[in-house]
């Protein structure tokens, strides 16, 4: 039948009712009560619809709607009520972005009527918001492969902190994980306008004169000015120019399907994965620069650090080869920078393999311009 639908409700004489009426149409499934509701989101969902009960303890249908609406934006919710209360119906449509306000008891026609609507809002919804996404990874990607083109050494990086922030995405099951992943994956694009030995030299953490300092911290706000004018990568762009910055981050932008609050811990996640691989960069393990960040708590969230202490490193996984560039595949790491015979870099250490950066390598060894063979992680 497709799209599922969840009814709500503290009297299982209800949800039984509603599954009798409806089954035949559409796919019905219940919970008991607010607290079950999100349970059966978490372990079963996403539902297209949600359908609440209004007076339900504990958790009433306002709340638990707009617990939904944050755990699951593209969820269409409603309210059945035996109630007519203005007040809640306000509350309900404020807090819980209610699709519809139903009355018990509620026809089985006006119900499925309703529920028929929700379908199609959500598929609306859904099928938008996939169509935008898949053109937006798709510039994403663009933009990347061109990092990875002028500056090697940042797109490397970029790859390892986009691995790190997919890690406590994961953890945290955070809605939209796309964005959080786009702002790792050009969190370094800011770069393209410094020099490769500037860009070496910050990462590896040698000193810097001041100057230098000062244009190498410039870079986020370098990206974020080039991002921050393309539709719907406004929070991207924000996230980006976060980075590297102390304290709590900047006032959030307002993006209506993502809450302030998840923007912001986004921020504090791409800032402590930039940190956990500066770190790393200087020959700290997993665990080392975990427990340097545990003594920065002024700096970086306490769970999110920790969070980091059980992420598997990409090498458990591998092992090192020395591999002919005509025999590489892409998900191969770099185990070795290349350079070509002038010792200019040409692709960093720990980038992991990617058709462009196939093609990119097969072309300069056509040319007789770096070595035939490289050390490189081969998946097991």
């Amino acid at each position: 039948m497709g799209d599922k639908i969840l009814f709500v409700d503290d009297e299982p004489a209800f949800l039984k009712g509603y599954q009798l009426m409806l089954r035949q149409d559409f796919n019905v499934e219940s919970a008991v009560g607010g607290e079950q509701g999100l349970a059966a989101i978490h372990d079963h969902g996403p539902y297209a619809v949600v359908v609440s009960d209004m007076r339900m303890p504990g958790m009433n249908g306002v709340q638990f709607l707009a617990r939904v609406r944050q755990v699951t934006p593209d969820t269409i919710r409603m309210i059945l009520t035996g109630y007519t209360d203005i007040n809640a119906a306000m509350d309900a449509v404020n807090e819980g972005n209610i699709f519809r306000f139903l009355t018990k008891p509620c026809e089985r026609e006006v119900l499925a009527k309703a529920i028929t609507s929700g379908l199609v809002q959500y598929r609306l919804i859904t099928s938008e918001r996939e169509l935008l996404e898949n053109t937006l990874m798709g510039s994403i990607k663009v933009l990347t492969d061109v990092l990875s083109a002028v500056s090697p050494e940042a797109f490397g990086r970029s790859i390892r902190i986009t691995r790190c922030v997919r890690h406590l995405v994961a953890k945290f099951h955070l809605p939209s994980s796309w964005r959080f992943e786009a702002a790792a994956m050009l969190s370094q694009l800011g770069c393209i306008t410094l020099d490769p030995e500037l860009i070496q030299a910050a990462y590896m953490g040698t000193h810097l004169t001041t100057e230098n300092q000062v244009r190498f911290e410039a870079h986020p706000n370098t990206a974020r000015d080039l991002l921050v004018n393309i539709r719907r990568l406004e929070p991207i762009a924000w996230m980006i120019g976060q980075q590297l910055t102390r304290g709590t981050p900047q006032k959030a932008p307002h993006v209506p399907e993502l809450p302030a609050e998840v923007l912001v811990f986004g921020a504090k996640m791409l800032r402590v994965a930039v940190a956990f691989d500066s770190l790393r960069m200087k020959g700290m393990t997993n665990d080392e620069a975990v427990l340097q960040l545990r003594y920065r708590p002024a700096e970086f969230e306490r769970e999110l650090v920790d969070a980091l202490a059980d992420m598997k490193s990409e090498e458990a996984k591998m092992e090192l080869r020395k591999v002919p560039i005509s025999t590489l595949t892409t998900g191969m790491i770099l185990q070795q920078d290349v350079r070509n015979r002038a010792g200019l870099l040409v692709v960093a250490k720990g980038q992991e393999v990617t058709r462009p950066l196939l093609v990119r390598l097969e072309n300069f060894s056509l040319a007789q311009l770096i070595d035939n063979e490289i050390m490189a992680l081969v998946p097991v």
